[in-house]
């Protein structure tokens, strides 16, 4: 029996006999099925391969990135924030080896993990596990919890204090559910936040955007982001840290809103003409 792996969007599984029939993840249109079809791996097949391995990124004092390479299905990047003694694991990523866990460790390990939304649970239950560790999931999300784990916090309302100056704050949007993190002591006291895709960093590093379904190009309603952009305005933040190694290096609170301003005049066509 293994925890099966979906490889496009590398969430884990319950353990079975044989690879599940389908992937309810891909499956939403917030994600998609490869063209080749539905395609199945493990961590254990994964880690004898010898291809992949983590890299771990010190970005500033108490932050730190860990990235697969090569990029493996989404391809995201999961965060250490040590605040105070205290280290959490934001958003997660599926391959997880003895070398990972070794290098975690030697910084201090890990007390928590919490996640923005179902895109990127991946192995949470593997790395939860491992650590033996609480794992914070937003209840509005909990039908998209594809391997169970004793471990599992599902937190309700708008907002959850994990630590102190680490806030989970509900925002909604890309998934019901969708949270991001702020760490109100990051950035010399001006404030971090690390927003997943729940709030993705534009191209040119000065705006973000918000959508539905990234990879189907569905937007947001604009009532939506005028919401998100509301809940998220009492908290200050100088930088703000995507799930892609994306930073707003500056005045990330400003850009959110401008930004949030921006797309909403695009959407009820006072932005531009064309």
């Amino acid at each position: 029996m293994k925890n099966f792996i979906c490889a496009t969007c590398g969430v884990q599984y319950e353990r079975t006999v044989t690879a599940p029939d389908r992937c309810i993840i891909c499956e939403d249109e917030r994600q998609y099925v490869g063209r080749d079809g539905q395609e199945w791996t493990d961590l254990l097949t994964m880690t004898m391969s010898g291809k992949y391995q983590n890299k771990i990124m010190s970005h500033e004092d108490g932050l730190f990135s860990i990235t697969t390479t090569p990029e493996f299905a989404i391809g995201q990047s999961a965060y250490l924030v040590q605040v105070n003694g205290f280290s959490l694991l934001w958003d997660c990523i599926t391959y997880i080896d003895e070398e990972t866990v070794s290098a975690l460790k030697d910084l201090g390990g890990i007390n928590g993990i919490a996640l923005s939304h179902p895109h990127y649970y991946s192995s949470q239950a593997e790395w939860a596990e491992r650590f033996e560790v609480p794992l914070y999931i937003h209840e509005d999300d909990k039908e998209w919890v594809t391997r169970g784990s004793s471990r599992i916090v599902f937190w309700g309302g708008e907002k959850l204090e994990i630590a102190d100056g680490l806030t989970l704050i509900r925002l909604g949007g890309h998934f019901k559910g969708g949270s991001v993190l702020h760490w109100r002591g990051g950035d010399s006291g001006a404030g971090i936040l690390l927003s997943g895709d729940i709030i993705t960093v534009a191209a040119d590093r000065k705006h973000v955007s918000f959508m539905y379904s990234y990879p189907n190009m569905i937007p947001l309603p604009a009532a939506t982001v005028k919401r998100m952009a509301e809940k998220i305005k009492p908290y200050p933040f100088g930088r703000l840290y995507n799930a892609f190694l994306r930073i707003i290096e500056e005045n990330a609170d400003e850009r959110v809103q401008c930004s949030a301003e921006r797309y909403i005049q695009a959407l009820n066509g006072s932005y531009f003409s064309t």
